[in-house]
């Protein structure tokens, strides 16, 4: 190994130094290295890492383009790079074994549940997927790792007394006009911070929302809705454009933790267990299928892409059930 490094210096020099001192710089280095070892340097594990996060990073460029969220592009680039460190190959070279060995041992190691098991499956699944969609591989090796079987778990939704009960515990006009804004129309915590006054239409009684990747729509709200709202925004002073701001100076809006502090509250004076604004879409998706609106205007209602996503949030109601049974069946 010694020689063939001075040989390859000898060599580089060749075309600058002379005949003489390329004999001189030979005996320099061969009198230098004469206690000396040399190894060579396994630099696969780094171009691996170099190649990796390169694919990675293009990777992440696309789903933002596709328009995810920044919360979803942190979780998907934890994932996949966590599985990249672990499993110390190029991502072309990652076979199913490796993938499967890599959730067991995940599993294993964190105690994880089978939906963040699942969750984490399907983020390998979009990653190989795309690998494979731009010919980085010739096949996705998540093809052959099938969908993990998870408990479905029925969850809960507020009652009409409930929903009335946390109407009555109100004390401020503008929590009142926030819970039935969010009993109408199913919108999302994170649409609902970011209304601003402005983008009521009072006439039509309806607000155009911006969901999950900037996709925007239109929800609907009822009389009651209506006339809370007017009455709360009569009460306000401040300049702040926001449609919902807190209760004191500086009269900032109210982001996506203050509400969920505040329904808490109301909800631990009103004796109800487990009060968040997730709970009020579920229970709007629940009662508009128990009523008979189409699950595909469900769908458009509470702005999901896929139809699978609204048939989870709305569990049937087992008297409608039997009573369809008797109906169709007899």
């Amino acid at each position: 190994m010694k020689d063939k490094f001075i040989i390859e210096v000898l060599t580089g020099m060749a075309g600058i130094l002379t005949p003489v001192q390329m004999e001189e710089l030979q005996k320099a280095l061969t009198h230098s290295l004469c206690n000396i070892e040399i190894s060579m340097r396994d630099t696969s594990n780094l171009q691996n890492n170099v190649w990796n996060c390169d694919l990675l990073k293009v990777f992440i460029a696309a789903k933002r383009i596709e328009g995810c969220s920044e919360k979803s592009l942190k979780y998907y680039e934890s994932a996949i790079r966590h599985l990249i460190n672990s499993v110390d190959k190029q991502v072309r070279e990652i076979a199913t074994d490796d993938l499967r060995c890599y959730l067991a041992d995940y599993q294993k190691s964190r105690k994880s549940g089978k939906v963040t098991i699942d969750n984490m499956r399907r983020i390998f699944s979009s990653f190989f997927g795309w690998l494979e969609d731009e010919d980085y591989i010739l096949k996705s090796p998540v093809r052959r790792i099938h969908k993990i079987k998870t408990e479905k778990t029925i969850k809960e939704t507020f009652s009409d007394e409930g929903i009335e009960l946390l109407r009555d515990t109100c004390e401020e006009i503008r929590d009142l006009a926030m819970i039935d804004l969010l009993t109408s129309t199913g919108m999302r915590v994170g649409e609902l911070v970011r209304l601003n006054r402005d983008d009521i239409n009072f006439h039509e009684r309806e607000c155009v929302v911006f969901g999950k990747g900037g996709n925007e729509r239109i929800v609907y709200f009822d009389a009651r809705t209506k006339i809370h709202l007017l009455d709360y925004l009569k009460t306000r002073a401040d300049t702040n454009p926001a449609l919902f701001v807190s209760l004191t100076m500086p009269y900032a809006r109210l982001m996506i933790g203050g509400i969920e502090a505040r329904l808490r509250e109301i909800g631990k004076l009103a004796d109800l267990n487990k009060v968040h604004p997730h709970k009020f879409r579920r229970t709007l998706a629940t009662r508009a299928i128990d009523k008979g609106m189409p699950i595909e205007q469900v769908q458009r209602l509470l702005g999901h892409v896929k139809i699978d996503t609204t048939m989870h949030y709305a569990m049937v109601n087992q008297a409608n059930v039997k009573n369809s049974h008797r109906k169709f069946i007899g």
